[in-house]
């Protein structure tokens, strides 16, 4: 089977079904597959969420192997973010819209871009994730002078 490159972000959620309903329904993923615990629905072992055919990976943070491994921590865990993640999208003041009217934390409002093209907007989500979503799509040959 070829495999297909990809770059998946995998993220970790202290309430991992609350965080896959938000992100459906405040940033507009839907769900491809959610795998969650046969004793335990509340726990997600793996789910993964499409945005316009791009994946993000996530499960529930629980004490165990996995997390003692990689030293696993949520953002709230590790007091902020190590990361953010830039999601390309048509319109960012309607997807702000959406988000805000879902509830979430707004860091940043639409703006156009400072020294390259595009508009975008911040947004933090209830597990502490920042998130970027804009315009500007930096495959897009043309949108680079």
């Amino acid at each position: 089977m070829p495999i297909r490159p990809a770059l998946i972000p995998c993220l970790r959620y202290a309430d991992a079904p609350a965080a896959i309903d938000f992100l459906c329904h405040a940033f507009g993923f839907e769900r491809r597959v959610v795998y969650t615990d046969e004793q335990d629905a509340s726990v997600v072992h793996h789910a993964e969420l499409l945005l316009h055919g791009h994946m993000v990976m996530l499960g529930s943070d629980r004490p165990g192997e996995v997390r003692d491994r990689y030293r696993w921590k949520t953002p709230q865990q590790a007091g902020g973010i190590t990361q953010c993640i830039y999601a390309v999208i048509a319109d960012p003041d309607a997807h702000c819209a959406r988000a805000r009217a879902a509830g979430a934390e707004i860091l940043t409002e639409p703006h156009d871009n400072e020294g390259y093209p595009g508009r975008s907007y911040d947004a933090r989500d209830p597990g502490g994730h920042v998130w970027n979503f804009g315009s500007y799509d930096p495959f897009d040959d043309t949108a680079t002078p």
